[in-house]
């Protein structure tokens, strides 16, 4: 299974689910790729943003390696499925995709049409994007589980 996660600057909520994906798919021992991307591209090779380190960190993850990359078409491709954090994202990275497979493997990250909230100008929100990306990734891996029964 490969697994792509994408927000908009790829630096707050994308690689947090990529870093807890990696994390609980490794301790599972699941032979799983996981990576994340951007929408936008103001933050090719950066970091991802310190508040998000700092969370993770708190949490027992460590994203700090990470680098942000920028979401192409080559991605379909590339990956299983894709996780978008909000409608917005879908919308951009449906926008490049130009057959019907590739838009299957494009939904939300979390379900029911529900967004991640972008904590990018809140410090506040960092805490409960974080609770809510690690308690979806353990909800995916299960989700995963089942279908390939």
């Amino acid at each position: 299974m490969k697994i792509l996660m994408v927000c908009l600057g790829n630096i707050c909520r994308s690689p947090l689910a990529e870093g807890v994906m990696r994390h609980l798919v490794e301790e599972q021992g699941l032979d799983w790729q996981i990576a994340s991307a951007g929408t936008g591209d103001w933050h090719i090779n950066e970091p991802a943003d310190k508040r998000s380190i700092a969370i993770a960190k708190k949490h027992g993850y460590d994203i700090s390696k990470q680098r942000a990359r920028h979401f192409n078409a080559d991605h379909f491709e590339s990956f299983d499925k894709i996780l978008v954090m909000d409608q917005q994202n879908q919308k951009d990275v449906l926008r490049q995709a130009e057959v019907v497979h590739h838009r299957e493997k494009v939904m939300l990250f979390l379900p029911d049409e529900l967004e991640v909230a972008d904590p990018y100008f809140d410090d506040k929100l960092f805490e409960p994007v974080f609770l809510q990306i690690e308690a979806r990734c353990r909800e995916i891996i299960e989700e995963i589980r089942k279908e390939s029964l």
